[in-house]
């Protein structure tokens, strides 16, 4: 029986107890209300094994959920036979997950503490603790379904990848939420006229700041929207995959508009310009391709395409995939039910069944469980029900239709349809997008005749092959054909879409080229080497190569096919036309295949070789963050060294865990360059997204495990410090007095390398500035020897550490790398050079600021 309790008032008493917020004053409810109350819910205890090596090893959870994203970040839907037999409110262990990134550890004692602020385009700022949060403000309880906007996307991965990960059709729940209204918070800080949206960040850190997104402030001002803050769930407080302690919920809308972990509401005049408000939850038009908008950032800018309500949709729970009835022992008829929803408060109005592939159909019962809260009055959980006014609809509703089994033998699929009061139906076919969301076309469960078994298919299932769509598929079937891929008469299957092939070769060149003409041009002043099968002229790119010179002429006389086509982009196979000379003839090509490089099996000193790979062997992982790891790599013998030249950088290869392809990406290690025996580097883990699939290297060596081999060669690179001011860029010698070297993240570990060279020959005099810019004061890298630097002379190098997300108690510089700070640290100087390398958009933004301040573009190098 549910526990009802008066209101919160400010002279309740609150305390905590065991990480539980308690309201002293609960008064036992005389009888069971007439509403749907929580299922049976167990807090799990354990953490998983899957957790245990991850940032997440905190958190227990379920093993009934379905991982969809690999072991972390952690995003999962529960089985949806499990899902709909909970009833019409989820137990908070069974419900869905979409984390971007790590959860936050949050511990019972710090949890009155928590602080929210409300800020930006505001009278009176503010910044309130939990406690005020739960005494100033009335408590309201109201059953809310979030919806991923992901929801059924694995239906859409299946027609053509989308940029998104597999959601089946159990990415939503139903909880009851207690907290207090949004507009309450709000309205305490007095927005200002000029305020049109309202911004909100949670605490949880990803690797493109922390998640945030906005909405309307109209509609978090307007008590018919219901939206609102919540520190409970289902009576109990929210659990830490659920946003412990505090949540934004957004009803009607998609679930990435309710913020997990809340920490600030910043009023404003536009909308949010967060990376996850940019670049998640949109769905662009259907003919913009995943390369179309990776080339041209304006879909993503332009809020048209930005989702907010969720669409119409429905979906049959039974018959469950791989369902199977048997004739001979069915009754007359077999319920077919399931769950309907839809956006912005809107009630579904009618769900529509057709076993004869939509020229009929049947009217199914529906069931409002949300509309039994509207009668209620009093107290539930800590909060007023106050749903008797309001006519908006946020809460799934369960369809159910008894059909005859003898129909049922006689159809090949059910389909399902939902229709709104707005007259919003869902449509027939897919609208497919570049990532995959609002995913609606009619629910089709196929059935298929075995002697007396019927055989019923979901579309597809979330954690395993399987599924009608992917059979059609795989007979050459259209899904999008509207007629479910099923091929009319004599009509041919289709085609897999063939892979788009960038011509590399330049039109009307027929020369034949031999071995021996090959090995005559492979010297460092003439590189030729061989792509496919082609012979490319590599002289007329040695300087201008990213790589530098050594990339190219450590290539010649060689086939490099493998090499070049997983480490260069679709513009650099574009300009190969430029360099093709001709064709090796195919004696010749065999022959270079089959032709070793290797000159002796006797150990070398130097463990890297510019033209052969070489394998280093793990030995350590240690963790820096949760996202940075370092790891410690033996060379070939315990008296090698690397042979790395200080701001060069090594190429290291390992194929993807998933397609089994060769993936090459250059490092620059932090171990210092007369290590003997060992390599270590500093590698940030790209983690996955809902819309990026995370960075195939970085994920590639984290999985690695003890004892597992890489392949390195080098070195590449056009900068080389030879030591006293003396460098090389792309073969030409330059003596300098001072270095000014800009940092962000991992971008440190090249600069790193010059700074201690610079730093160790205590006879070398070339004076140092570093300004080294991140998010939080943990994610500074190598900082005690920066900072150790700095303090040994502060003459000779100056370190300058900025952070954007800094908390109260740093006392450094904050914000970005910045016009102001590189005109107090980095104004051009004579025989000065400035050493960039971090994320992409600071390296923009400082190269715009130096050339604007009169930097020359040949005194930036960028790593």
């Amino acid at each position: 029986m549910a526990t009802i309790t008066t209101q919160t008032k400010p002279e309740d008493t609150i305390s905590f107890k065991n990480g539980h917020i308690t309201v002293e004053d609960i008064i036992p409810s005389p009888a069971e209300p007439d509403i749907p109350l929580p299922p049976p819910s167990k807090n799990p205890v354990d953490i998983l094994d899957a957790d245990k090596g991850t940032p997440d090893n905190h958190v227990p959870r379920d093993p009934r959920l379905i991982r969809l994203t690999g072991v972390h970040p952690f995003n999962v839907e529960p089985p949806l036979t499990d899902l709909y037999k909970e009833g019409f409110l989820t137990s908070p262990e069974l419900f869905y997950v979409r984390n971007h990134g790590p959860v936050p550890q949050v511990n019972d004692v710090d949890i009155p503490n928590w602080e929210i602020s409300i800020e930006g385009l505001v009278e009176k700022p503010l910044v309130l603790n939990f406690r005020e949060v739960l005494q100033k403000y009335d408590q309201i309880t109201a059953p809310i379904t979030l919806v991923c906007a992901g929801n059924r996307r694995k239906e859409q991965n299946t027609v053509r990848k989308s940029k998104g990960f597999s959601w089946g059709p159990a990415g939503l729940s139903t909880a009851l939420f207690t907290g207090p209204m949004m507009a309450d918070v709000i309205r305490s800080a007095k927005p200002l006229r000029s305020a049109k949206y309202v911004c909100m960040e949670g605490a949880d850190k990803l690797p493109n700041g922390f998640y945030g997104t906005s909405v309307k402030l109209n509609w978090a001002m307007d008590p018919n929207r219901g939206i609102m803050l919540a520190h409970k769930m289902n009576g109990e407080d929210l659990r830490p995959d659920h946003g412990r302690p505090l949540r934004a919920v957004v009803p009607g809308q998609i679930g990435g508009r309710s913020v997990k972990w809340l920490k600030k509401l910043i009023l404003t005049d536009a909308p949010s310009d967060n990376w996850y408000h940019i670049n998640d939850n949109r769905v662009l038009p259907t003919m913009v391709s995943p390369e179309m908008s990776a080339q041209d950032h304006k879909w993503w800018t332009d809020d048209r395409y930005a989702i907010y309500d969720l669409n119409v949709n429905s979906v049959a729970a039974y018959p469950q995939h791989e369902e199977e009835l048997d004739l001979a022992t069915a009754g007359p008829t077999y319920t077919a039910k399931g769950y309907a929803y839809a956006g912005g408060g809107r009630r579904i109005t009618r769900v529509e069944i057709s076993l004869d592939r939509g020229k009929s159909w049947r009217l199914s019962e529906i069931e409002y469980a949300e509309d039994k809260y509207r009668n209620f009055e009093g107290n539930l959980f800590g909060g007023k029900v106050d749903m008797w006014w309001r006519e908006s609809s946020f809460c799934w509703s369960f369809w159910s239709l008894e059909i005859p089994v003898s129909d049922l033998e006689a159809s090949d699929a059910i389909l399902v349809r939902a229709v709104d009061e707005a007259l919003a139906a869902q449509p027939r076919d897919m609208y497919w997008s570049v990532l995959g969301m609002m995913n609606n076309p009619w629910f089709r469960v196929s059935i298929t005749k075995e002697g007396s078994i019927l055989k019923f298919e979901h579309p597809t299932h979330p954690a395993k092959a399987g599924g009608w769509m992917e059979k059609v598929k795989k007979s050459g079937g259209d899904l999008l054909n509207g007629n479910w891929g099923e091929r009319a008469q004599g009509e041919e299957p289709v085609a897999p879409e063939p892979v788009k092939e960038i011509n590399m070769k330049k039109d009307g060149v027929s020369r034949q080229i031999d071995l021996q003409e090959l090995k005559m041009n492979s010297t460092s002043e003439k590189p030729w080497f061989v792509v496919n099968g082609e012979v490319y002229d590599g002289t007329g790119f040695l300087e201008g190569h990213p790589g530098g010179a050594i990339s190219i002429t450590s290539s010649a006389g060689l086939d490099v096919s493998e090499d070049f086509l997983a480490i260069h982009s679709e513009t650099a196979k574009a300009m190969m036309p430029d360099y093709h000379i001709g064709t090796l003839d195919k004696a010749s090509l065999e022959a270079l295949k089959n032709n070793s490089t290797s000159d002796s099996n006797e150990p070398r000193p130097v463990f890297l070789q510019s033209r052969t790979w070489t394998k280093a062997t793990l030995s350590e992982k240690k963790n820096v963050s949760w996202d940075t790891r370092v790891f410690t790599f033996d060379l070939e013998h315990d008296k090698q060294i690397l042979g790395l030249p200080i701001g060069q950088h090594l190429m290291i290869k390992l194929p993807d865990p998933s397609t089994k392809e060769a993936v090459i990406r250059s490092y620059t290690p932090m171990s210092d360059t007369n290590l003997i025996g060992k390599m270590e580097l500093l590698v940030k883990i790209y983690f996955p997204t809902d819309t990026i699939p995370g960075g195939k290297m970085s994920l590639a060596i984290d999985a690695l495990p003890i004892g597992s081999e890489i392949d390195c060669k080098g070195p590449t690179g056009r900068f080389e410090y030879l030591g006293n001011g003396r460098v090389v860029i792309s073969g030409k010698e330059r003596q300098l007095r001072s270095f000014k070297m800009i940092c962000g993240g991992t971008g440190i570990t090249p600069v790193f390398q010059v700074l201690r060279a610079v730093m160790q020959d205590k006879g070398d005099p070339t004076t140092c500035v570093v300004l080294d810019g991140n998010r939080l004061e943990e994610d500074i890298l190598c900082r005690e020897d920066l900072d150790a630097y700095a303090a040994a002379d502060s003459r000779k190098c100056t370190v300058v550490h900025t952070l954007t997300q800094g908390s109260d108690a740093w006392t450094g510089r904050r914000g970005r790398i910045s016009e102001e700070l590189l005109s107090e640290y980095a104004a051009p100087q004579e025989q000065s050079m400035v050493l960039i390398c971090g994320p992409g958009p600071m390296e923009k933004s400082a190269r715009k600021i130096l050339l604007e301040k009169g930097w020359a573009e040949s005194d930036l190098h960028f790593f």
